[in-house]
């Protein structure tokens, strides 16, 4: 379907979007409501390219890191609002066993492998598969990506077709719903990897330096996985009491990227550590985080059937990464709040399964909800 959708509430419209470098062309898909929200999709890496949200005046502004065209996505590879497959985070030695079967995966981060390794999800042009609404749902507009991955592409097993769902609603749920099923017994995990500024991507680069640390977060987890010299988990389940870890009644980013005392800080250079999530697996998404800016207004609740949620503070940002409307990103510009498995997981069974076999179906469900407040206490 290529002609736009409208619905009461909602509406979405395919568009190009820019080709790559070697020529391939990319679509997006817009997907409005009439609240002044909308979500554009790029087929490159089934990405979330833009999320306009109001703030508390009704003002509306860009909330996710990114870039103007498809090229710096290809250029640079921040896995800004990208589809991260088939492993989100890291795998230690980009090596795991499965069923006695050792594999060695391509490594990317160090020793690791890390979102999929140099070759995943994250830089496929994937097809779009469906725009529109289902049936009976008249104020919801959707698109649905599809991408085939070959039996051993990365050097994971099983050829895997993945599908991606994001749907925007009326009451400005944008859901993004992750499918994969394989024809070998493998590892999966997928989750979107938007980072976010509330304060609006038009101040992002105002002069004001990390701006999205200012932002209030509220995360229900009780304990975080720490980590070694490569950001790989000790296996440790650690409560967060205590520390600035401790997200259970909110806190500003900045006042725990402060404490120079914290070897856990110091080795990620900010916040990159994976939350156990009380709730932890879910059949329907619940609350993982929540994210407010005192100065907008703006509200950002993240829902997932995961049981983990990787806070990341842009740490490899340093400014050489040019974004939208040329701003040079740095550290602090944005925060990622990854719902997911934890990292890891195929190497450390205490911490669940990653495992999907043939005739099963793997399922990440999470939600983005946009809100506003008036006020905000810190």
């Amino acid at each position: 379907m290529t002609g736009p959708v409208t619905h009461r509430k909602t509406s979405a419209r395919r568009e190009a979007a820019g080709v790559l470098a070697d020529g391939t062309a990319v679509d997006a898909v817009v997907l409005a409501n009439a609240n002044g929200v909308s979500a554009r999709i790029l087929s490159y890496g089934a990405t979330l390219q833009a999320l306009i949200a109001p703030d508390a005046h009704g003002r509306l502004a860009d909330v996710v890191l990114g870039h103007d065209d498809v090229a710096g996505y290809e250029r640079t590879r921040a896995f800004f609002g990208s589809t991260i497959g088939r492993y989100a985070n890291r795998i230690a030695g980009g090596h795991f066993t499965l069923d006695g079967t050792s594999y060695q995966l391509e490594q990317n981060n160090g020793p690791n492998t890390l979102h999929g390794g140099p070759r995943a999800f994250d830089q496929a042009i994937w097809d779009i598969a469906h725009i529109g609404a289902e049936i009976g749902e008249d104020t919801e507009a959707s698109v649905t990506l599809t991408h085939l991955s070959p039996d051993g592409e990365g050097g994971f097993p099983g050829e895997v077709r993945a599908s991606v769902r994001y749907a925007l609603d009326a009451d400005n749920n944008l859901s993004i719903t992750m499918t994969a099923t394989t024809s070998r017994p493998t590892v999966i995990a997928m989750t979107n990897h938007a980072l976010f500024n509330l304060a609006g991507l038009d101040r992002a680069g105002d002069g004001a330096p990390q701006g999205a640390m200012r932002h209030r977060l509220t995360i229900p987890a009780a304990a975080f996985t720490p980590v070694d010299a490569d950001l790989i988990p000790t296996g440790e389940l650690r409560r967060v009491a205590g520390t600035v870890f401790d997200f259970r009644a909110g806190r500003i980013l900045s006042d725990g990227l402060r404490d120079g005392t914290e070897a856990q800080i110091v080795i990620g250079r900010g916040y990159d550590h994976n939350f156990v999530l009380d709730k932890g697996l879910t059949a329907q998404p619940q609350l993982a985080a929540v994210l407010e800016d005192p100065a907008s207004g703006r509200r950002l609740e993240v829902l997932t059937t995961e049981p983990g949620l990787q806070l990341y503070t842009a740490n490899a940002s340093d400014g050489r990464n040019i974004g939208k409307r040329g701003t040079l990103y740095r550290m602090g510009d944005g925060i990622a709040l990854e719902p997911q498995k934890f990292p890891d997981t195929p190497n450390q069974p205490a911490f669940g399964s990653a495992r999907l076999d043939p005739g099963q179906t793997y399922r990440h469900v999470m939600i983005y909800r946009l809100s506003t407040v008036r006020h905000l206490d810190r």
